[in-house]
């Protein structure tokens, strides 16, 4: 049995990472069915999972960074990767807030991870919360984040109670939520971005004290209110609304009636809502946020815009989705840009459901230029931004948003293999017939892709595809960040390698010389098409210079060239 910890040092918070999503991805569908408020649109485990997967990648990356060392990272790396992984990945009205109390606590717990450091961490965590939302509602996770801070408060200097206090508090308060928010009160279930938030503080609590706490919510009294009821024949658990437990309701505050897969439809307070959501990141400076916020405020509802250092993230459901992505850069640089639109139907908010297409592909992309190159070729497309590689849950829900029977994925990146593969095997259980064609590179993607028939057969056209992908070679530029042995030998700090199929095969003081030798390397063994994708600092100059040096050197060999846009390498070269 491992030793628990005596206060949360960087071991423990990636222990609490990894609980804790493994405790949302089990809840998952059970809290997006409860998910009524501010809107009935059944995706609040869902952006709470995806949320707290990027802050445990973050972590994990640090440890990573870490591997041949003889200690492991400091508390204060490990807890501020936490906080940035959930910022840059939060989803939803629910993630952003998530990862507004995740930077709470990490501000704190980057000084020390004692008791008395971790009830600082609560309160600071969940006033950070409540000073983001514009217009905080009580009722709400907010409500949770502050009850689990105050049962958290005392003078015992043991790490558990403090911990179990907290979790203990936070059950308690969401069995109440029912009282405090009428819409929840009609629908019968308790908040769900608390009922996330009660899960995420209970793998705090297994990570320190060894053992998973009692599910679900308490009574205000603080014991747990467990009726029986029958549903289809079966006996499951009730749990209390108001104090008292609820007919019908399953443990996690599920209506018995309601199904585990679809969202639950009951309007929000005050009828029909806007009619978009719309996320992004956003990179200015604090009075620009400032002025932000009351654009945006007076543009819409929901608006919760955290983080801080100069990076926010930016969250809020308006009828101008336009208006709102203006506002971001009037006040500075916004990326990563999601908006999502609502249909209002008779007063309720519901997602508009088409009958799905027979098959689709989705294709991760390092950049924009190739998302609108593989959006124009009918592709769902995931950006992969310099690192920021797509979680297995933005690949679900991008073959979620394909809407098809059959969906065919490709990944792109050889780190992007079991991510991947997970993401096809939770799509596969949702019913959508998903093949995997393990393309390593952007232009394995685009040859794949040249290939796509949607009329032939389904195993036939993945034939296709993988044969094209297959066949073609991959290379990339890349800047030295240090001095390393290479498989071409030591490379110096700033030096420019070409990898070819992954490895470094050439070192050079500039890109054209590079590129150059890179593709007679390359064609050396044959080639009639060589494509090329442009970084967006890379002059149109250097890809003529590369077509008259393949055009001159290598006959019959046609050259293709392509804008990457903001991508990790400056240059991708593929050759079929």
């Amino acid at each position: 049995m491992p030793q628990l910890p005596d206060d949360l040092d960087a071991v423990a918070v990636r222990t609490w990472c990894s609980l804790a999503l493994e405790a949302l991805g089990r809840e998952r569908a059970e809290i997006d069915a409860i998910n009524v408020y501010p809107i009935a649109d059944g995706d609040t485990g869902t952006n709470l999972y995806l949320t707290l997967e990027s802050a445990s990648a973050a972590v994990e990356a640090v440890f990573a960074a870490h591997e041949t060392g003889a200690t492991a990272p400091a508390t204060a790396d490990a807890v501020r990767a936490m906080a940035h992984g959930a910022l840059i990945g939060a989803r939803g009205n629910s993630g952003t807030i998530l990862a507004q109390l995740l930077r709470g606590m990490a501000g704190v717990l980057a000084d020390g991870g004692d008791a008395a450091h971790l009830r600082l961490a609560l309160t600071s965590a969940a006033d950070a919360a409540r000073q983001a939302v514009a217009h905080p509602v009580e009722g709400t996770v907010l409500t949770v984040a502050a009850e689990a801070a105050e049962a958290a408060r005392g003078e015992d200097p043991d790490l558990r109670t403090v911990v179990t206090a907290a979790y203990e508090g936070a059950r308690a308060a969401l069995a109440r939520t029912p009282e405090q928010l009428a819409v929840l009160g009609r629908a019968g279930v308790v908040d769900a971005g608390g009922r996330g938030l009660v899960a995420v503080l209970g793998a705090l609590v297994e990570t320190v004290t060894g053992q998973a706490p009692v599910r679900g919510p308490r009574t205000a009294s603080g014991n747990a209110a467990k009726t029986p009821v029958t549903v289809d024949g079966g006996s499951v658990v009730g749990l209390p609304v108001g104090g008292t437990p609820v007919e019908g309701v399953t443990e996690g505050g599920l209506p018995a009636s309601a199904p585990v897969e679809g969202p639950l439809d009951c309007p929000e307070d005050g009828g029909a809502g806007p009619a978009f959501e719309v996320i992004y990141l956003l990179e200015a400076r604090d009075e620009q946020v400032a002025r932000l916020r009351t654009r945006l405020d007076a543009l819409g509802d929901s608006l919760v815009v955290v983080g801080g250092d100069g990076l926010w993230h930016v969250h809020v459901h308006v009828d101008d989705a336009g208006a709102a992505v203006e506002a971001g850069v009037e006040a500075g640089r916004p990326y990563r840009i999601r908006i999502t639109h609502f249909a209002t139907e008779s007063g309720h908010d519901v997602r508009v459901q088409a009958e799905p297409a027979q098959r689709a592909v989705v294709v991760v992309v390092p950049g924009d230029g190739l998302a609108g190159l593989c959006t124009e070729a009918g592709a769902t497309t995931v950006i992969a931004r310099p690192g920021e590689p797509p979680a297995s849950g933005e690949l679900v829900e991008a073959i979620r948003r394909a809407h098809a029977r059959e969906v065919v994925l490709l990944p792109n990146d050889a780190a992007l293999r079991h991510t991947a593969a997970a993401a096809a095997e939770q799509a596969r259980t949702e019913g959508v017939r998903v093949a995997l064609v393990p393309t390593r590179a952007a232009v394995q993607g685009i040859a794949a892709l040249a290939v796509h028939e949607p009329d032939r057969g389904f195993d036939e056209d993945v034939v296709a595809m993988t044969a094209a992908a297959g066949a073609t070679r991959y290379a990339e530029l890349a800047v030295a960040e240090r001095q390393s042995w290479t498989m071409a030998g030591i490379c110096q700090a700033g030096d420019i390698l070409g990898l070819i199929d992954g490895d470094v095969a050439v070192i050079g003081s500039d890109v054209p010389h590079t590129a150059r030798t890179v593709l007679d390397r390359m064609l050396a063994a044959g080639g009639e098409l060589v494509t090329l994708v442009l970084g967006e600092d890379v002059p149109d100059a250097l890809a003529d210079a590369l077509e008259e040096h393949v055009r001159e050197g290598h006959l019959a060999v046609d050259t293709v060239v392509y804008r990457g846009g903001h991508q990790r390498a400056p240059l991708l070269i593929g050759v079929e």
